[in-house]
């Protein structure tokens, strides 16, 4: 391949470039090149740059790769054990190479080769943990894995660019479903909800059709995916696994026995209430006195709001067209919601944390989920999750990819393992904080009995948990005096030696 093909090739077409260690991964980087130039549909909008195919140049190595990076479209890292050969600053070209995609914002696809990263390079490792909350990332094993992955990548970003058309799910018709099996009742429960919380300009009484037709959720005359999901007799006979699976389990690992495990089907309204009452069944409550507040102001130790919002979310932006199932796991430290499916190629876990642009993979889902307010704002979910969980003292939920799921985790305890290490909490001392965890507060009668110690350890021990920041004061002086679990550290417990 000359340099002057190259360049007349890419005027018609998408330039991918390769990067990755040449000797290390040269069968990858060529299936790659064989792959693409040699698949009916790919071959038709994107042309590959390997250096190695290029004819000698009276240049500097590292310029010239550079700049074919600057005239592809698309960077495709293949990392895999090795780092390789590292210039005077002691970078390779891979890195240099992933830096330049990023400065010049290219669209970038990385896959890492291997099941785990116990031979992994440090610097390489480095790279990937760098490059992670910021790609599109796959693991693979063999090459036939990895053009799988390529292939998916590339059709995905075809139909993101609007290359090729493509309808999305939730606006494709429900094969073999009709009218019919739709319910008028869930239609007019919406229609009133709808009207009172966002303003809806339909009537009550409005011929569902209309309804329909409004919300954009009819193919001709045909329901949508979506519309059959949002409001069918019973959308499962249509797609199966358009369900929620929750578990309960009581450590941190998935374990047997598994103490609950139960399947919510029907429309999204009624998986978002079934899941979310679930997961709230198996969290702690703290009911307030009588005389601090009403009783309906229950609270749960991560509050209802992050929740509904956390499965919500998973309903409104999973891939239906897997074969999977949303699942949410209720561990003994955190709740996981896993939903099939990954972030748009160009939004990052870290964007998720600051204001951003949302597409939502079902926009007909999610448009029906904000108008019956069990969205407040289309693409405000994520930072809710985090003031809410930040509100109730405890860690901000964690975004990641695991294998072919998009996993939250939110924390239930801000006070870890970790952090009583660190702040030297004592055996004992984890008896009083048990105690506060299990009622919502502790004194010091019940803390000496329970550790089977003099009241005045009890008191002296409760006096050290507050000057470490776990506890705080209530109540009057004397009897009426007890204790409480602060909302979170004040300061980091490594702040300083005593660890105050």
């Amino acid at each position: 391949m000359t340099m002057k093909t190259t360049s007349a090739k890419r005027m018609t077409t998408i330039g991918i470039f390769v990067s990755s260690v040449q000797k290390e991964l040269n069968e990858e980087r060529i299936a790659v090149r064989d792959y693409i130039n040699t698949n009916p549909l790919l071959r038709l909008y994107f042309d590959t740059f390997l250096f190695e195919d290029l004819p000698a140049r009276d240049c500097k190595p590292d310029e010239l790769y550079l700049d074919e990076v600057d005239g592809c479209s698309i960077y495709l890292g293949i990392f895999g054990n090795e780092y390789g050969l590292e210039n005077n600053q002691g970078v390779s070209p891979t890195e240099l190479e992933f830096e330049r995609a990023t400065e010049k914002s290219k669209y970038r696809l990385i896959f890492v080769k291997g099941k785990d990263d116990v031979e992994r390079h440090p610097k390489m490792q480095n790279l990937i943990n760098r490059a992670t909350p910021h790609v599109v990332r796959k693991r693979f094993i063999n090459t036939d894995e990895l053009k799988e992955e390529l292939f998916n990548a590339l059709v995905q970003f075809l139909c993101d660019s609007k290359i090729i058309p493509s309808t999305p799910f939730d606006e494709s018709a429900c094969p073999g479903s009709t009218l019919k099996d739709l319910s008028y009742e869930i239609i007019e429960w919406f229609v009133a909800v709808a009207r009172k919380e966002r303003h809806f300009p339909l009537q009550i009484d409005t011929p569902p059709e209309l309804v329909l037709r409004h919300l954009e959720l009819l193919d001709g005359t045909q329901p949508t995916n979506a519309a059959v999901l949002l409001f069918g007799s019973n959308p499962q006979k249509f797609l199966q696994t358009a369900e929620v699976k929750c578990l309960h389990l009581h450590g941190s690992v998935i374990a047997k026995p598994i103490p609950s495990h139960q399947v919510f089907t029907g429309t999204v309204f009624e998986q978002v209430d079934k899941a979310t009452d679930f997961v709230l069944s198996k969290l702690n409550r703290f009911v307030p006195a009588r005389d601090e507040a009403p009783a309906s102001e229950t609270s749960y130790e991560i509050p209802k709001e992050v929740i509904n919002e956390a499965i919500v979310n998973a309903i409104a932006h999973r891939d239906y067209t897997s074969s999977a199932s949303i699942q949410v796991y209720v561990f003994s430290d955190r709740i996981e919601i896993r939903n099939p499916g990954e972030l748009p190629p160009d939004l990052t876990f870290e964007n998720l944390k600051i204001t951003h642009n949302s597409r939502p993979r079902n926009l007909r889902i999610a448009n029906a989920l904000f108008l019956s307010h069990y969205i407040e704002k289309i693409g405000y979910g994520t930072l809710q999750m985090i003031a809410g969980c930040k509100g109730a003292g405890l860690p901000a939920p964690d975004f990641s990819q695991s294998g072919s799921d998009f996993v939250v985790t939110l924390w239930r305890d801000w006070l870890t393992d970790e952090v009583m290490t660190k702040l030297g909490i004592t055996t004992r001392q984890r008896i009083a904080i048990q105690l506060a965890k299990d009622s919502g507060r502790v004194n010091s009668t019940d803390y000496s009995n329970r550790a089977e110690i003099s009241r005045q350890t009890a008191v002296r021990d409760l006096k050290d948990l507050i000057g470490k920041g776990i506890l705080e004061k209530k109540g009057v002086t004397g009897k009426g005096t007890y204790y409480s679990l602060c909302k979170g550290l004040r300061k980091a417990p490594y702040d300083s030696e005593s660890g105050e």
